[in-house]
């Protein structure tokens, strides 16, 4: 149990270690609050995957999430955390985040398999970064995305990186996990790549933090 502590305070201290140098970042180059926001989505994302080889039980996750919840949300009107918060599009995806993690670490717990939780932080940590980029940077040949007259406020690039890096992950994670390629882990990739970006595309204000990993966990369970 001490270890487990210890653990959770080293994590505590090391993810605001990090928002810090993303405020650091963010105020001494400039940057807009789009690019240091996927930044630390992707940097504390990714250091999730770590957690079902340390953590023995969900409470200690749960405590993470639920101090950088609290942290994240009553930062969000005042001058702190800028630049996780100085965007111009209204989006709760930084509050989600937090709960994302615990509700894919406790049922990948719950379930005894570490691979429900490591593939969904896997697309969401680079997936979703690089969707969102590509989005905003590359604007031409690059159109919005528009759905029965609704603007869905992704666009085709977007998408189609989000689909791709998706499928290549899948691939990837399930090489390493089950030892080779199969042709049912490829059909399982090409699913989970076509679910998480529709998730992504028609997820509004950010909620596709949550959707994205919860709809992989729900793919792997039923198909797997």
């Amino acid at each position: 149990m001490g270890t487990q502590i210890a653990l959770t305070i080293l994590f505590l201290l090391a993810f605001l270690l990090l928002l810090a140098f993303i405020e650091l970042v963010y105020k001494r180059l400039n940057l807009q609050g789009e690019y240091t926001r996927k930044l630390a989505h992707f940097s504390a994302t990714l250091s999730t995957i770590t957690f079902p080889y340390l953590f023995t039980d969900h409470w200690y996750v749960l405590a993470l999430a639920v101090i950088f919840f609290v942290l994240l949300l009553g930062s969000r009107n005042t001058s702190r955390l800028r630049s996780i918060h100085d965007i111009t599009r209204i989006s709760s995806g930084s509050f989600l985040l937090p709960a994302a993690i615990y509700f894919a670490f406790l049922i990948s717990h719950l379930m005894e398999d570490r691979f429900l939780f490591i593939l969904p932080m896997l697309i969401l940590a680079i997936s979703d970064p690089i969707a969102g980029l590509l989005g905003m940077n590359i604007t031409r040949y690059n159109h919005e995305i528009i759905l029965f007259k609704h603007r869905m406020g992704k666009t085709w690039l977007g998408s189609m990186a989000f689909f791709t890096s998706a499928f290549i992950i899948c691939l990837i994670a399930f090489y390493f996990n089950k030892g080779g390629f199969e042709l049912q882990t490829v059909g399982l990739s090409v699913i989970i790549a076509i679910v998480t970006a529709t998730a992504e595309l028609l997820s509004p204000k950010g909620t596709d933090n949550l959707v994205i990993p919860m709809s992989i966990i729900l793919v792997l369970i039923l198909f797997a």
